[in-house]
């Protein structure tokens, strides 16, 4: 049997732009990717701490080092600039591996720079 584990998690992340025009997803500074794990096109569950708003997605690879997160196409209508986002990415974890599975998880500043991680 396998697990759906967190495996990656971005805490307060902070909405840098909305584009209601793109064709949908979440822009992701890469860099904040490489330090959960994170994939290009990965799927992601991504949670508004301001209003509540949930959606799947997935992510797209932002400018290294431009702390971009820009809610694209109608995510863009579920938050606005300025909003605080849990941004999470789960796997198949065997059951075995369960007992030592760590998920990546790095906590944000308002300038989406790393204040803390946990691994």
């Amino acid at each position: 049997m396998t697990l759906t584990l967190l495996h990656a998690k971005l805490h307060h992340l902070r909405v840098t732009q909305a584009d209601r025009d793109y064709l949908g997803s979440l822009t992701i500074d890469e860099d904040l990717m490489d330090a959960v794990g994170l994939r290009a096109y990965e799927k992601i569950l991504v949670a508004d701490l301001e209003n509540g708003n949930r959606l799947e997605t997935y992510a797209i690879p932002g400018v290294r080092g431009s702390r971009i997160a820009c809610l694209n196409g109608a995510a863009a209508y579920l938050g606005k600039v300025g909003d605080r986002l849990i941004v999470m990415a789960f796997a198949q974890v065997p059951e075995a591996e369960a007992p030592t599975h760590h998920p990546k998880v790095v906590r944000l500043d308002a300038h989406n720079e790393i204040v803390a991680q946990a691994y």
